[in-house]
């Protein structure tokens, strides 16, 4: 039941959530133009926003609860998640970077009214239509929900209340599940704003672990905390503004000269993309590594000492730079669409399975499922009226703003809206057993769609894949947020409330800090290589018949098979947690490569470091304290590794803020 005893849906958390939200934004507009990454930091949303409040608490006539918390949280990552939801770091500067043919006299540079229509266009239709998902995937069928889950215990921990998992079972099984006896599996991969991705928190602790865990308030004190993140915000502010001055620190000639101006092989010590790396934890920056060893280190010289990209090493269309991104292209395609059919066969096999068991259930036992349908009250949820009302409602607005924008005819776009919703299922299941969101194989089945709906329209056809990847990519958010708040015993209502609130909001932010951005730097640019930009317009081309540079098909079909066997042999044979963490990641394999090594060197470096810090920390606590917690060892352990995980986490969120948000205001003080 929704605990009715605190407040749930407030100003003051709406308030704080937006304007954390905002920061975040921010940060996510400058990094996603960069590099394509996008972060969702619901957990630190939840941090920062304990924080404000407990520094508060002795003037508040109502202490800040758990269920406030959740509201803060989902407002937060509302507004911060609109430059990938809206497409304003991928579709719209693809837009922008079609040929005049390729246009084909359409508008591909939008004003700033133009640009907030299109962003309202986007916000509504992923939203609404998560709500019906609710009641199956996180009230029937417990499924897991990794990041979500993990938000809600660290919500849990800051307010000293029991840990909320330990009444559902770990990993969610489906009534399907339970009559096949079997579980999902869980692979963990890249979060990054154009692939399958995950939201920036760890697994959840479990177990007598998870328990232990509530001890962390009285252990790491809450000025400890706010230390750790205003001296990294900070740091990483300086660094900002050191780098705006003296931007040849950005570009380190550490592999030597001729490697770093010929091959694009330097290092950019930025401890905003060392957050990041802590952040996407070390398996993912590894294999990020790997993709930039094998892109950048093997593949790059091969095609241009062969002749094959015979342009500047950095150009994307005559270069080798361009050369590999077909390759890049072809393993987030070929892992994106494979983990979407094995998610699809999943629920067919359990469907099935379900069907076949029927028979077996004793009709007159209560059936647990059912009886727990209606533990929320009817005035804690989103009405149906409200629900299929704005949906349909949604679904004309993006038809008229499109339609007007672009001149896309009215019956295309409401078959990209109706193609985006059962594709928004895939996801959404996908993100509740895996914690990712397969959102690139999303929009890039929407645009081998619709150039057969539409041949030959090049704008169109990003149109099309960017409603399909804002229909996923904001269902899945709001289903991560709402199993947080059903852990917690929050309000769906409250939180859908906030979800419009904080997209609403961000439409309009967003937009103006789009403008600036692209009025102030050239875009592309080395600063702003908008690389997800490059893989739409890459996508949009090869579907409309534009062939392949000379001889990367042959690659093209050994990676993409190489990345179509891995998911499936991990999915079939690996089922230690263990394996399946360090399993090969082909969307981290691909950011590897459309990336320049500079954007991924940091990260691996911020991970690697983290990992061998937090090992030696662990180490020399357990030869110096043997004897403590001499009973549950350990328990002792996974205790000091929540502590140490916690505080990099803070660590890494002040990175990439105090950058991100330093580098908005240098590019204020540039506009005016």
């Amino acid at each position: 039941m929704v605990d009715q005893t605190q407040p749930h849906f407030t100003w003051r958390a709406v308030l704080v959530g937006l304007l954390f939200g905002t920061v975040l934004c921010f940060s996510n507009l400058w990094f996603g133009l960069q590099s394509g990454w996008i972060s969702m930091m619901s957990l630190q949303a939840s941090l920062v926003g304990f924080a404000v409040f407990k520094a508060l608490e002795r003037v508040l006539d109502v202490q800040f609860g758990p269920a406030e918390n959740v509201v803060l949280q989902s407002t937060a990552v509302a507004t911060a998640t609109m430059p990938l939801a809206g497409g304003f770091v991928g579709i719209l500067p693809a837009l922008k970077m079609l040929d005049a043919d390729e246009a084909n006299g359409a508008r591909t540079v939008l004003g700033y009214g133009q640009l907030c229509a299109w962003g309202l266009a986007l916000t509504f239709f992923g939203v609404f239509f998560a709500v019906p998902l609710r009641k199956q995937t996180i009230v029937r069928e417990k499924l897991r929900f990794p990041s979500g889950t993990a938000t809600a215990q660290m919500i849990s921990v800051l307010h000293k209340r029991p840990d909320p998992t330990l009444e559902e079972e770990d990993y969610g099984r489906s009534s399907a599940r339970l009559a096949a006896g079997q579980d999902a599996p869980s692979i963990v991969s890249a979060d990054d704003g154009t692939g399958m991705r995950r939201r920036d928190n760890s697994s959840p602790p479990q177990g007598d672990t998870a328990a232990a865990a509530h001890k962390l308030p009285d252990d790491v004190q809450w000025i400890t905390k706010l230390a750790v993140l205003g001296v990294s915000f900070v740091l990483s502010g300086g660094y900002a503004l050191l780098a705006h001055f003296f931007p040849a620190i950005t570009a380190l000639p550490v592999f030597g000269g001729y490697l770093a101006n010929e091959w694009e092989w330097n290092l950019m010590p930025s401890l905003s993309y060392a957050g990041q790396g802590i952040i996407m934890g070390l398996p993912t920056c590894l294999w990020m590594l790997v993709g930039s060893v094998v892109g950048w280190g093997i593949l790059s010289p091969v095609a241009r000492n062969e002749g094959w990209a015979p342009g500047p090493v950095s150009d994307w269309k005559t270069g080798s730079r361009g050369w590999i991104l077909w390759i890049s292209l072809a393993v987030m395609i070929a892992e994106s669409l494979v983990s979407l059919a094995i998610i699809a066969g999943k629920e067919l096999f359990n469907a099935y399975s379900l069907q076949m068991n029927s028979a077996d259930v004793d009709v007159t036992k209560p059936n647990s499922q059912d009886s727990m349908e209606d533990e929320v009250d009817s005035r804690f949820l989103v009405p149906g009226w409200i629900t299929w009302g704005g949906l349909l409602v949604s679904t004309m607005l993006c038809m008229g703003i499109v339609k007007a924008l672009f001149d896309v005819p009215l019956y295309d776009t409401l078959i990209a809206v109706v193609l985006a919703l059962p594709l928004a299922v895939l996801g959404v299941r996908a993100l509740g057993e895996t914690d990712l969101n397969p959102v690139s194989g999303i929009g890039k089945i929407s645009q081998v769609i619709f150039a057969g709906v539409m041949p030959g329209n090049m704008v169109g056809n990003l149109i099309a894949g960017g409603i399909a990847e804002a229909g996923a990519q904001q269902a899945g958010d709001l289903m991560q947020d709402l199993k947080t708040g059903h852990l917690l015993n929050a309000s769906p209502r409250a939180q859908f409330a906030g979800q419009i609130i904080g997209s609403v909001f961000s439409v309009f932010v967003t937009a103006g800090a789009y403008l600036l951005y692209t009025n102030v730097y050239p875009i592309p640019s080395r600063q702003f290589p908008v690389p997800t930009a490059q893989v739409w317009l890459d996508m949009a081309r090869l579907v409309n018949g534009q062939p392949l540079p000379s001889h990367v098909w042959p690659f093209i079909t050994v990676f993409a098979l190489v990345f179509v066997a891995l998911p499936i042999f991990g999915t079939l044979v690996v089922r230690k947690a263990t394996l399946q963490r360090w399993w090969p990641s082909g969307i981290a394999f691909a950011m590897g490569i459309y990336n320049t090594p500079n954007f991924t060197l940091m990260r691996a470096i911020g991970a690697i470091t983290t990992a061998i810090v937090t090992e030696v920390v662990v180490m020399r606590s357990k030869r110096q304290s043997a004897a403590i917690n001499s009973t549950s060892p350990l328990m002792h352990e996974s205790l000091l590794r929540r502590k140490l995980g916690m505080l990099a986490i803070i660590m890494a969120s002040g990175f990439v803020l105090g950058e991100g948000t330093l580098s908005f205001f240098i590019l204020l003080s540039q506009a005016f």
